[in-house]
């Protein structure tokens, strides 16, 4: 009969296993968490400082350091595990002022995430601190703060309109002034705000359904100005540095097609697949707009005082690769934008004041360009990336215009998210290791080693009983090649089998790497797996195809998920391989994941239990296509039909107020578990989201899952 493992029972579990193993003098799983998480990293751009924030052990935090030692102080922050996020950190450019949120973003109707269940419910505030110290203020209920480079106003959204409110002044301040009453008001819905450099107009998109344009607000007037405007679609205004000019993106209006809900590519889908014939073809533009020439998308540039605007490039009429950019950044005298031509995403640029034929690849190399930033005065680009290390990210660096690349960052670390400061002499970043928590560093701009300023790592952080994990490379039947990060216990004696298990990242557009990751849950699954090989299980972390970091032909695959769900060949290949390794007890395999590993872990386990011998599946997806239509793709690609090949115990965890998967994905699961009888057990967190906002949860859950591995697994 199905078992359901009650929720107090696994509190009180995940509470007094620490307290054992830690008698025993074994490392916990608090002991493997319990380090800071940096994110969102922020630099001045007139002086050298940083700021951040931190997750620390369920309590937020916000921190700044200042050259020339970058001692870290912390400005706000509860404390305590208490559910309230931090986001959307700002800091002014002379760095005297920083801005956050505190508040879990809300779903469409504005309901805000309340995982402690106050019966006053959750609201979304933004506060302000001085990094010189003293208490932090709220500035007002609201959210996507938008601070002056002189820090002196923020704007921000309430229920699709934008307020501006001085940051001086405090809640009930706002709620009396200028607060009250949208910033400006004009037709349709304003979006993507963005302060002039000096702090006194404001570019912005104004979206109007089959057309938008790009306006400029002056409170001086006060007017709002239109750039160019006209029958398209304008978007991503992105001012010079100087601030006499702005510059943006155009793409073709609705046709009247579009305006039907006709989608073309869909409809050129279906004709060449046979699915449809017209006899005849409407007119050209009847289904889809373009420019005179027939290309899709225009870079302009136009004048924010008196409005006169026009392109300065455009990509040819058969490009497929420059016509899907979707935001502009401006450096000196260049835009820089984000392509991906053939297999890698790149940043390329292109001068404004002359009539380039051809963007500039300024990341070459075969790898991709994830994240970077622009030097104050405009020369440098700084990027992180995986060239020539495949499974880990550098820093590299190189000028706007183009030129030489240098390499900023290298060896066995893992660096990311480069922040140029104000000096031009080093820049900031986060960076950890296989051993090594992420951390908050800074590295001389011209390269070297990066010194970690944050967070402390004196405590009981077991760093000597991480082991490094080892990259191998896989074949799934299709021939598919794949990577996967293998953590093999010190102490394996010979001729031993041990239990192994599986860890399935979510996205499916991510990577796990060889050390801590970058991205909260994952830096946290990377500990966990440390955790159970210091416990004596081998783990093999699998990066599946449609997973970013190995090109566009790994991670654009036609039949994916819902189409055909190819990407679990690859989980069955991992299984298969560690069922043949000498040290692995192939009848004790176990796999799990979130999210996307939610849905791959239930695939597992409801097509391979044979392999596969339990699962924790955290917030999965496992029904696709309709019940009634048992023969279409999509229904067939889902782990929920497969239900009569169930036969492996299950660990379901899902919080009820999820905004990534729908839980009456779990519900509809544990009732077709309960009619066949499949062994399962359950935690559901009221009123938690995709990735838990507290830490005790995830305590409860990762105790949970090794207390369920232990019992069925044997070990």
């Amino acid at each position: 009969m199905p078992r359901l493992l009650l929720i107090v029972s696994l509190v009180a579990s995940s509470l007094s296993a620490p307290v054992s193993a830690r008698a025993q003098g074994e490392p916990t799983l608090d002991d493997y968490l319990a380090p800071a998480f940096p994110y969102e990293l922020r630099a001045a751009r007139t002086v050298d400082r940083i700021a951040w924030l931190a997750y620390e052990r369920g309590a937020r935090g916000v921190y700044t350091a200042a050259a020339p030692d970058f001692e870290p102080i912390r400005l706000a922050g509860s404390g305590e595990d208490d559910g309230w996020d931090l986001t959307d950190l700002r800091i002014s450019d002379d760095g005297r002022l920083v801005v956050f949120v505190r508040g879990h973003f809300p779903t469409r109707d504005g309901w805000v995430a309340n995982p402690t269940s106050d019966p006053e419910g959750a609201v979304r505030t933004i506060w302000a601190a001085r990094t010189s110290g003293g208490e932090p203020w709220v500035l007002a209920e609201g959210g996507d703060p938008v601070l002056s480079p002189d820090g002196e106003q923020v704007l921000f959204n309430r229920e699709g309109s934008w307020f501006a409110v001085p940051v001086a002044r405090n809640l009930d301040e706002a709620r009396s002034g200028a607060a009250q009453r949208p910033l400006f008001r004009v037709f349709g819905r304003s979006r993507d705000p963005v302060w002039a450099p000096d702090s006194r107009r404001i570019a912005f998109v104004s979206e109007r359904g089959d057309h938008a344009f790009i306006g400029v607000f002056d409170p001086e007037g006060p007017a709002i100005t239109y750039l160019g405007p006209g029958v398209d679609r304008d978007r991503s205004p992105a001012w010079s540095p100087d601030g006499r000019r702005v510059a943006f993106i155009r793409r073709p209006g609705e046709s009247f097609g579009e305006q039907a809900g006709i989608d073309p590519d869909r409809l050129e889908r279906r004709v060449r697949t046979g699915q449809d014939t017209l006899e005849v073809m409407p007119p050209g533009g009847m289904l889809e707009g373009t420019f005179a020439g027939g290309h899709t998308l225009e870079l302009w540039v136009g004048d924010p005082v008196s409005g006169r605007a026009e392109p300065f490039w455009h990509p040819a009429p058969e490009d497929t690769v420059f016509s899907r950019i979707r935001s502009v950044r401006w450096a000196g005298e260049h835009v820089l934008f984000e392509a991906e031509q053939g297999e890698w995403r790149h940043i390329y640029s292109l001068p404004v004041s002359s009539r380039a034929s051809e963007p500039e690849d300024l990341t070459p190399g075969e790898g991709f360009a994830e994240y970077s930033g622009i030097s104050p005065d405009g020369e440098y680009l700084y990027y992180a990336t995986n060239v020539e290390d495949i499974d880990r990210r550098h820093i590299w660096r190189t000028r706007v215009r183009g030129g030489r690349n240098r390499q900023v960052t290298e060896g066995a670390g893992i660096e990311t998210y480069p922040v140029p400061l104000a000096s031009g002499e080093r820049i900031a970043v986060l960076t950890s290791g296989a051993d090594l928590p992420l951390s908050v560093g800074t590295v001389r701009a011209r390269g070297g080693e990066v010194e970690i300023h944050f967070p402390d790592l004196s405590g009981r952080f077991p760093a000597e009983r991480h082991v490094g994990p080892e990259n191998v490379i896989l074949t799934a039947p299709d021939t598919t090649a794949f990577h996967n990060q293998l953590f093999l216990p010190a102490d394996i004696g010979r001729g031993e089998r041990r239990p192994a298990l599986i860890f399935v990242h979510g996205g499916p557009r991510r990577q796990m790497l060889l050390g801590y990751h970058y991205m909260h849950f994952y830096h946290m699954a990377y500990a966990v797996n440390q955790y159970f090989a210091s416990r004596g299980y081998i783990v093999l972390s699998v990066n599946y195809r449609t997973g970013i970091g190995y090109g566009r032909s790994f991670r654009v695959i036609e039949d994916y998920g819902r189409d055909g769900n190819s990407e679990y060949q690859d989980v069955r290949a991992a299984g298969e391989y560690l069922a043949s390794r000498p040290d692995v007890d192939p009848d004790r395999i176990g796999i799990w994941g979130l999210s996307y590993g939610g849905i791959l872990t239930a695939q597992a386990l409801a097509r391979d239990s044979d392999l596969f011998a339990a699962g924790v599946d955290m917030a999965g997806v496992h029904m696709w296509g309709d019940p009634l239509e048992p023969e279409s793709v999509e229904y067939r690609s889902s782990s929920a039909p497969q239900i009569e090949g169930w036969t492996s115990p299950v660990l379901l965890i899902h919080g009820d107020d999820d905004r990534n998967v729908d839980f009456r994905q779990t519900v509809g699961l544990v009732q077709l578990l309960r009619v066949h009888e499949v062994p399962y057990e359950l935690i559901v967190f009221p009123d938690d989201v995709h990735d838990s906002l507290l830490y005790r949860r995830w305590i409860t859950s990762f105790e949970a899952t090794a207390e369920f591995f232990r019992r069925h697994l044997g070990r």
